[in-house]
């Protein structure tokens, strides 16, 4: 696994972020006719908070972003996105792991949803997240928090 680390993102991580969403889901966007160019990019301009976002870094560089938004009955897990290249070799998982880690701390559900035939359904399904409804383009997920260990375990 490369080396990464996650910090909190600002203001000015916003067009790298878009940037790197139009890369890594166009080929699913297309595969469901749904891309367009400036849609993609725009669309993660509308929602970004960077409140409630980190950047992934690995070897100093921009590698990625990831947000966890809080909402009424629980958090969402949005704009998670990985430089290709990085892609497989454990980065995702870790920045996922240290996520969900504190939810579960905080015993909170989370949700999202991936595009239909996404390869990213099957990391989420590793950690935990099961179906909960789906569409023709849409599968929303859930996990539940996992309890956490205590000092006196």
């Amino acid at each position: 696994m490369a080396d990464w680390e996650i910090r909190p993102a600002s203001a000015s991580d916003l067009e790298a972020a878009a940037e790197l969403r139009a890369v890594v889901m166009r080929p699913d966007l297309e595969r469901l006719g749904r891309y367009d160019e400036q849609r993609v990019r725009q669309r993660l301009r509308d929602a970004y908070e960077p409140a409630h976002t980190w950047v992934i870094e690995a070897g100093g560089a921009f590698a990625g972003c990831v947000a966890l938004r809080p909402a009424e009955d629980a958090h969402w897990l949005e704009h998670f996105y990985l430089d290709p290249r990085l892609q497989g070799g454990g980065i995702g998982s870790g920045v996922l792991r240290e996520l969900l880690e504190r939810c579960d701390r905080d015993g909170v559900l989370v949700r999202l949803n991936v595009l239909q035939g996404s390869a990213a359904r099957r990391l989420y399904e590793r950690h935990g997240f099961t179906v909960a409804t789906e569409d023709p383009v849409d599968v929303f997920m859930t996990r539940r928090p996992h309890a956490t260990a205590t000092a006196t375990d």
